[in-house]
């Protein structure tokens, strides 16, 4: 099956899916004991390129956990050549002691992929205000060490699940006009979902040479149209964390604003909005993907509806039931844009008109009903005035996701 799998994600042309990590990246994911389930739960990227470049994106939340805190006062972002990652426990709200075990599992990272502390950045995910256990991290990188291998991307994809269903990765061969590269990366998230600027937890890896600051943009303006334009609860996390890391080994040089960086750009563009609705069709017990078009005059209008629309959990639980009920959007529309007059908007579901002006119109019941039992289903709101449009994509909201989060941390 084809990485690419919605139809709201378009392969480009000068892009094919490969096996393996690009050219100078080493990885493994093993089973550590932070979780007692026994699954694999510690992570180890390594760059073997001294003149890695990278960039990095963080959670907006007001709680930031320790990894967060550490990365971004002890890393040098533009610089990583490694990165550990822990699931099973996000090592958030755990104050000082919090910081010292996420310093202790740097030093440790540093060590074992041979490179200076403030080039390895920490991420966590897992259960919020539990101290880490940072020893039995620190003995997982041991053995992550000794398994370390060009196609570890799949090891590590596992080792960083929590409530995920799936383990979600890909890597690309990129054809540039200045020559061919690598691209891939690994996610995970599947609730606790409404990031700014990043997913739960996601690594990019290239063997593209560029500076800092091209890997910084190409990074802003791709999660801007993936990972931020993605929501499962409406649910900002502590941990939010995207980083993407060139090793330059393909000797293809990305320059600013040439057609190589327009091409990179276009191939991880495609890549991290695959992985965002990958996280979405993950989230949490989730039936189906929806994905909400709001166009009209205003842009922060445009915006705060599409967010109402799909952090709607009464839109949401439609979308799960197959319920082609409008007047769930309506609602949601009302409550973002309120006023003193009636609001005209319109209202299609998979390309049906069922509202115009602010009122019903007639449709074939029959014919929508198939429409929304598929696995992806588009709504497209209309506003007043023109020259704003956006998108969210969502997930649906079912049975599943009280059971997982009631349980999650008995």
């Amino acid at each position: 099956m084809s990485f690419f799998a919605s139809r709201w994600v378009e392969r480009p042309a000068h892009v094919r899916e490969v096996a393996g990590l690009p050219a100078g990246f080493r990885a493994a994911g093993v089973a550590a004991g932070v979780k007692p389930s026994g699954a694999p739960d510690v992570a180890l990227l390594v760059s073997d390129a001294p003149g890695t470049t990278s960039a990095a994106r963080f959670t907006r939340s007001g709680v930031l956990a320790a990894p967060v805190l550490l990365c971004q006062e002890r890393c040098r972002l533009d610089a990583l050549r490694a990165v550990v990652a822990n699931s099973g426990n996000a090592n958030a709200a755990t104050g000082r002691r919090g910081l010292d075990d996420a310093a202790k599992v740097q030093g440790a990272g540093a060590a074992a992929a041979g490179v200076a502390p403030e080039q390895v950045a920490v991420a966590s995910t897992g259960v919020i205000g539990v101290p880490l256990p940072a020893q039995a991290v620190v003995g997982g990188l041991a053995a992550a060490r000794r398994l370390l291998g060009e196609t570890g991307d799949a090891s590590m994809s596992e080792a960083i699940r929590t409530t995920d269903a799936f383990a979600k990765h890909a890597s690309l061969e990129v054809e540039l006009p200045g020559g061919t590269v690598r691209l891939a990366a690994q996610a995970k998230g599947a609730g606790m979902i409404s990031p700014a600027f990043a997913t739960l937890l996601c690594f990019i890896e290239t063997d593209a040479a560029m500076s800092a600051e091209t890997a910084d943009l190409l990074l802003g303006a791709t999660c801007a149209r993936s990972f931020e334009r993605a929501s499962v609860d409406g649910q900002l996390s502590t941990n939010d964390t995207v980083l993407l890391l060139a090793s330059g080994l393909s000797g293809v040089q990305v320059a600013p604003e040439t057609q190589d960086e327009l091409r990179l750009g276009e191939a991880l563009d495609a890549l991290l909005r695959q992985l965002a609705l990958m996280v979405l069709a993950d989230g949490e017990g989730a039936r189906r993907v929806g994905r909400v078009v709001v166009h009209g005059g205003h842009p922060l209008h445009v915006e705060a509806a599409a967010r109402a629309v799909a952090d709607s959990p009464l839109v949401k639980t439609a979308l799960h039931g197959g319920d082609p009920n409008w007047g769930r959007i309506a609602q949601a529309l009302g409550m973002a844009l309120p006023g003193t007059a009636p609001l005209p908007f319109d209202v299609a579901i998979e390309g049906v008109k069922l509202c115009s002006g602010g009122g019903a119109v007639p449709y074939d019941q029959s014919d929508l009903a198939g429409k929304v039992s598929r696995d992806e289903v588009e709504y497209v709101v209309g506003l007043p005035g023109e020259g704003a449009e956006t998108e969210v994509f969502f997930s649906d909201l079912g049975h599943d996701y009280i059971t997982i989060n009631a349980e999650y941390t008995s």
